[in-house]
């Protein structure tokens, strides 16, 4: 059995940052996530993405996020179980949870926060016959793992959400000829995102067609061609394509999260805004897996969230001791 003080469920950018904050404060994670790796989507997805949100940063890639997050967590020494689900979750008398994987590991912890990592999302798939006949290697692809690959390639993008417009951008200057497809003429994107992509369409860098949607794909052996409708004239256009990369996000699924007894609204855990504590005392939820009003899904108000529940953790976890805010301008960063 493992023990520690905090059981943290995601090893995404949110839960490594929990690990710094809660180290501040002298309490030790374990994290487990059902990917085989650290950082949850953004190495798993887009690891070459740059992400221009992030405070200090005005871009970063999204694996180098992680890289200095965990070297940020170093001093903390965490512990991690990977490639494992959390499947069962109890309360132990007054005292510790106790958490069991699907290969059967199992962690005792005093608090347990929730930060997504259950591994439950899937690409949301585009209704186009014979696509899967296109996928594993043969031109369809739903995440950009290495933009590289596309050097020189001829690719078709569908969408119009920020990782549609992120990677337009970015690969305008890598492939050889890029169609961006839309359904609608407005974006739900970064209102910067969008005026780039389209000063992109504007310098003929970019192909953009919008109110259209995917058709058809064609090919042999590899993805040849992809078939466009336009959706008020109903004219079809073909496109020669290499690679087809329909970007309309992540369909959740909670997965054994909702036989925890928590109050769930659209698939995400109601928090307490206060520290982002759920209805059962000593579980916390932070990141994109937590709603509440005005919530935004942003990395940024992810760490915002580790902050305050690792002071709300703390308290929990000692009651009646009260703890004095300590700077790391000041006092730095002790190891333990």
């Amino acid at each position: 059995m493992i023990s520690t003080d905090i059981a943290v469920i995601g090893a995404g950018p949110v839960g490594l940052f929990a690990i710094f904050e809660a180290g501040l404060l002298k309490m030790r994670c374990h994290l487990i996530d059902y990917l085989p790796q650290v950082g949850g989507q953004l190495s798993e997805i887009y690891p070459k993405k740059p992400i221009y949100d992030i405070p200090g940063y005005p871009s970063v890639l999204a694996q180098e996020l992680i890289d200095n997050l965990m070297e940020q967590a170093k001093p903390f020494h965490p512990t991690f179980t990977l490639g494992e689900r959390i499947e069962g979750l109890e309360k132990r008398g007054e005292a510790d949870f106790v958490l069991t994987t699907n290969m059967g590991t199992v962690i005792e912890a005093k608090v347990v926060v929730i930060a997504g990592g259950l591994g439950c999302f899937e690409p949301r798939k585009p209704a186009v016959e014979n696509l899967e006949n296109f996928e594993n290697g043969k031109g369809v692809n739903y995440m950009i793992l290495d933009p590289e690959k596309y050097r020189g390639e001829k690719m078709v993008i569908a969408g119009g959400g920020d990782s549609a417009l992120d990677w337009t951008i970015y690969l305008a200057e890598v492939c050889s000829e890029l169609t961006l497809v839309h359904r609608s003429e407005s974006f739900r994107g970064a209102p910067d995102s969008v005026a780039k992509v389209m000063a992109l369409a504007e310098s003929g860098k970019i192909n953009l067609v919008l109110n259209s949607n995917l058709q058809a794909v064609h090919g042999t052996d590899k993805l040849e061609k992809v078939e466009i409708v336009q959706n008020r004239t109903m004219e079809k256009t073909v496109v020669d394509a290499d690679h087809l990369i329909p970007l309309f996000g992540l369909s959740p699924k909670l997965g054994p999260i909702e036989d925890w007894n928590l109050n769930i609204s659209k698939s995400a855990i109601e928090v307490n805004v206060d520290d982002y504590s759920t209805n059962i005392p000593g579980i916390y939820a932070i990141g994109d897996i937590n709603t509440y009003t005005n919530k935004l899904k942003l990395i940024l108000c992810g760490f915002h969230e580790a902050a305050l529940m690792s002071h709300s953790a703390y308290s929990y976890m000692n009651p009646g001791v009260k703890y004095t805010m300590k700077y790391t301008t000041v006092n730095g960063v002790s190891e333990f």
